[in-house]
């Protein structure tokens, strides 16, 4: 039996499994019984495997002889959401919601394993499956790299259920794919004093405009504008009265781009602007700057790969190209250790489900996505593993 065959026959354990992860949803870092109910799965289909990074699971296939090692990488934390859906498989957890597919990318990864242990003799090489915690704080992937468990992968392959892409279509293309995510915090130390002599003081909130204003020439006049850029300031705090000079300003902010070479000069420019401009206003000027998730980019070779899954799954009728997002990965931090793929899969179907962009608070998806993720999580694998 193929793999299109058997994630057909599967597609109901995929529905359950998820739909349980869905009225359980966890936080980040925090998702002990979703990876109690994973290792249990795994363990109910004789697959080794072991808890890493706190609530993370990782497990093993062995295919028939050894070859190369390709890593499966799934996130299952949910998001500080409450949910607004009235489904059979609402949340249970107040204030916690999986309204982002991880959900989904578990169910996926857990079918994909009973396919691949189903049909391990027909492949050479080791699958890795990697069920990761933690991604909307971006330190699940981090996590589990610093306790080695890329050592001896030859490539990883990830997947995000996408409410952009019509279901039963994939984008698997090559370069960027997501943005990396900086976040930034400025504290300005200027001097406090009366409204009416602002002579005698220094003016905070006038250090932390000019601030906020410089800072969009960074974008405009000193990025490449065939590299896509985002400075965004999007927290202004000082002063505590109208007649007071504020003597301290506080300011926040992130950076999105699509290019290691942008996103490595981003921190030194905004601390030479953000000191420059408080000492021409005799004020002072502290960045604290930290680095979210990296671009996400696609391996020209690992993509090819992904391309062939699809076509091997759904015919070429199933590629479609999607714009790259602005939004944050942590997968990124795999693709930097070893060469990886990172595909959208489409979730979108009005006609069954009304259609919530990620991260609302009614957000769904089309179920029959589960079926084409998880036979692309296995499909890919044997890809991999036969070149």
């Amino acid at each position: 039996m193929n793999i299109k065959e058997l994630a057909k026959e599967y597609k109901d354990y995929a529905v359950s499994i998820r739909r349980e992860f869905h009225m359980n949803p966890e936080p980040a870092m925090k998702e002990e019984r979703t990876s109690d109910r994973i290792v249990e799965e795994l363990e109910m289909l004789g697959i080794p495997c072991r808890k890493a990074a706190g609530t993370g699971v990782v497990g093993i296939i062995k295919g028939k002889t050894e070859g190369r090692t390709i890593a499966l990488r799934a996130d299952i934390d949910a998001l500080e959401l409450q949910e607004k859906n009235e489904i059979v498989y609402r949340s249970k957890v107040e204030g916690m919601m999986h309204g982002c597919g991880h959900d989904g990318h578990a169910a996926s990864l857990l079918t994909a394993a009973r396919i691949l242990n189903e049909i391990k003799d027909e492949f050479s090489g080791t699958v890795k499956l990697l069920f990761q915690p933690g991604e909307e704080v971006a330190k699940g992937a981090k996590k589990l790299i610093s306790e080695g468990e890329l050592e001896g992968v030859d490539g990883i392959f990830g997947i995000h259920v996408w409410n952009g892409i019509d279901v039963g279509k994939v984008s698997v293309e090559e370069g960027p794919r997501m943005a990396s995510a900086g976040i930034f915090n400025i504290n300005i130390t200027g001097k406090g004093g009366h409204g009416s002599m602002p002579n005698q003081g220094i003016d905070s909130v006038v250090v932390g405009a000019a601030t906020v204003m410089n800072m969009q020439a960074l974008v405009a006049r000193e990025i490449n504008p065939l590299d896509p850029a985002v400075v965004t300031l999007g927290i202004f705090n000082a002063g505590t009265r109208q007649n007071i000079l504020a003597g301290e300003a506080y300011l926040e902010g992130t950076t999105r781009c699509f290019s290691m070479d942008v996103n490595n000069i981003f921190e030194e420019q905004i601390r030479r602007v953000a000191e420059r401009t408080a000492e021409s206003y005799r004020a002072r000027a502290v960045l604290e700057y930290e680095q979210l998730v990296l671009p996400t980019i696609n391996d020209p070779e690992m993509a090819s790969i992904g391309e062939d899954a699809v076509r091997s799954l759904l015919g070429s009728e199933g590629l479609v190209k999607y714009e790259k997002t602005t939004g944050g990965e942590d997968f990124s931090f795999y693709t930097v250790e070893v060469p990886g793929a990172f595909a959208f899969v489409g979730s979108k179907n009005e006609e069954k489900v009304e259609l919530f962009p990620h991260h609302h608070p009614c957000f769904d998806i089309d179920e029959d996505a589960l079926e084409v993720a998880s036979g692309l999580y296995a499909q890919y694998a044997v890809e991999f593993l036969g070149r």
